[in-house]
């Protein structure tokens, strides 16, 4: 089996309803998501795929839902502060942590019929939460 891996950078805040420590607070995170495509032959070109296909599929769905955007629980309070501001922010139906992340960006990649092996979404330079199916 062969892989490859693509790291994109972007910025996101979120806050963690009811979480017992910071994480409760509203705060934001430089992240970076390596996002590895598999496959057990390479293409005409020698490849698993290149590297740009990757860049431009991730890249896309990451600049428009995720890059410099809020995130909140659905039932979080604030939903409705942000609403009435007008303030950019996306209410999502599950917590928006690292996991939650990791695989939305690998559901995103695997509709785009792209040959996703794992993402892995590194919140700070020593904490990442993994995504990929059995």
């Amino acid at each position: 089996m062969y892989s490859v891996t693509k790291e994109i950078y972007f910025c996101y805040g979120h806050r963690l309803m009811n979480h017992p420590g910071k994480c409760r607070h509203l705060h934001g995170h430089s992240v970076k998501a390596s996002i590895t495509v598999a496959a057990p032959a390479l293409n005409e070109q020698g490849m698993v795929c290149d590297f740009a296909d990757i860049a431009e599929t991730a890249g896309a769905f990451i600049d428009a839902q995720l890059d410099h955007n809020f995130l909140l629980h659905q039932d979080d309070p604030l939903v409705d502060t942000l609403t009435a501001a007008n303030e950019r922010f996306t209410a999502v139906p599950e917590h928006p942590t690292s996991e939650y992340l990791a695989r939305l960006i690998y559901q995103h990649m695997k509709a785009q019929g792209l040959a996703v092996e794992s993402v892995v979404l590194w919140e700070t330079s020593s904490s990442c939460a993994r995504y990929h199916e059995v």
